[in-house]
């Protein structure tokens, strides 16, 4: 049989996104003769997944969490933009999904296990009519992933191909500087949960100096792996997973995935854990950082919109705020540089173009100019609070804006 045989008219299809997109089972598809109809889903990364399965057939449609690149050029009329936080994504895919399409690999033991990404793998292979799965020889699975239950497999495909490493962020001067503002934020035992990029980076290379962290939050980075290596992430005071370090995916280097395999303390969840605020109300200190396109002055923030477009998508961070509100001694940060387009732009603003998070989740705001802890504020406080936070030449007019709230 071949692999298109598995598939049926009118399907759904989840395919794992991230690390674990299975390219070289859907290049084996793709030159297949497919049934019509297909409805692809996927929560893909910019930078590690590129397809647009609207171009593969007339009739294929295309649900997406998460706006690319190469999504932004689909046809408009079968891609379906989905926009919804990740816990929400996970309670999503686990109804009328038929196959799920996703990467695994053999562990130190020979064990198969899905990995480096399991967000939303459970969820889609509970109802799932088919599993077609992609065993990649090139690389050792993470000793904490999920274990494949090898009776629940259709069809398998072996390939030996590197998977996609991500570049090492570039921490520039501003990034240094929001980073270490952070860092002062952050106190010996607290558990923290931080995003990818070059501010997440700076605030773990800022964190050298602490003790006994905790990790529970949707990917692991080099950053991470070089914390844990040091000894300053231990997870000796997390109420639970003690000693344990909890992530839904890894993103990074070659390093990162071979550190990996020796890991078991490294436990890879899925989003009904890792974003799930039950679980993470019992983490006391837990630390929430996460990024913003801009954020107003009533404290409103846009992540995922810019110019008129989606630029990405909402993604797990009101997850992650909510779950920190709800921890004990629970901190939310909102990171992000004053400005965009070298400094033409202000990224506090009077009104965001498009709401991510409600002003009633943000807690504290940090550029690289100062940090406002905006919980319990007046509106008006807010407000001045976050004109300080601008870079110098915009504060005037945020000023005049700010004094018109009540």
């Amino acid at each position: 049989m071949t692999l298109a045989s598995h598939l049926h008219p009118g399907d759904r299809i989840f395919v794992a996104g991230s690390s674990n997109e299975p390219t070289g089972l859907l290049s084996a598809l793709r030159a297949d003769v497919l049934p019509e109809r297909l409805h692809f889903v996927q929560f893909p990364i910019a930078g590690y997944n590129g397809e647009d399965f609207t171009a593969w057939h007339p009739t294929f449609t295309h649900g997406t969490f998460f706006m690319t690149p190469a999504l932004r050029k689909a046809d408009r009329h079968r891609l379906q933009f989905l926009p919804m936080q990740m816990r929400h994504v996970y309670d999503y895919l686990a109804r009328d999904i038929d196959v799920v399409l996703t990467q695994a690999a053999r562990d130190r033991n020979g064990v198969l296990r899905f990995g480096p990404n399991v967000d939303f793998l459970q969820a889609a292979l509970g109802g799932a009519r088919a599993l077609l799965l992609e065993v990649n020889d090139a690389i050792v699975a993470p000793a904490g992933g999920l274990a494949v239950d090898e009776s629940r497999v259709t069809a398998m495909v072996s390939t030996d191909r590197p998977p996609y490493y991500a570049p090492a962020a570039v921490i520039d001067d501003v990034s240094r500087a929001i980073g270490e503002r952070i860092a002062s934020l952050v106190q010996d035992g607290d558990c923290l949960q931080t995003g990818i990029g070059a501010i997440p980076a700076a605030i773990l290379d800022a964190l050298s100096s602490h003790n006994d962290l905790g990790l529970h939050g949707g990917l692991i980075d080099d950053g991470g792996m070089r914390l844990i290596a040091r000894g300053v992430v231990t997870g000796r005071c997390k109420a639970i997973d003690t000693g344990h370090h909890v992530t839904g995916m890894a993103l990074g280097s070659a390093a990162l995935y071979d550190w990996l395999a020796d890991q078991p303390d490294v436990i890879f969840r899925g989003a009904n854990y890792t974003h799930e605020v039950s679980i993470i109300r019992q983490l006391d200190n837990f630390v929430s950082v996460n990024s913003a396109v801009e954020i107003d002055l009533f404290g409103q923030v846009n992540a995922e919109f810019a110019g008129g477009r989606q630029i990405s998508g909402t993604g797990g961070s009101i997850d992650f705020m909510r779950g920190a509100r709800a921890s004990r001694g629970g901190r939310s940060i909102v990171a992000m540089p004053a400005t965009a387009r070298a400094g033409a732009v202000s990224r506090i603003v009077n009104r965001v173009e498009l709401v991510t998070a409600a002003r009633t989740d943000v807690d504290i705001v940090v550029t690289e100019y100062g940090v406002a802890r905006l919980r319990e504020t007046s509106s008006r406080e807010r407000a001045m609070a976050l004109v300080e936070l601008a870079a110098p030449e915009f504060r005037e007019a945020l000023r005049e804006q700010a004094h018109a709230i009540s």
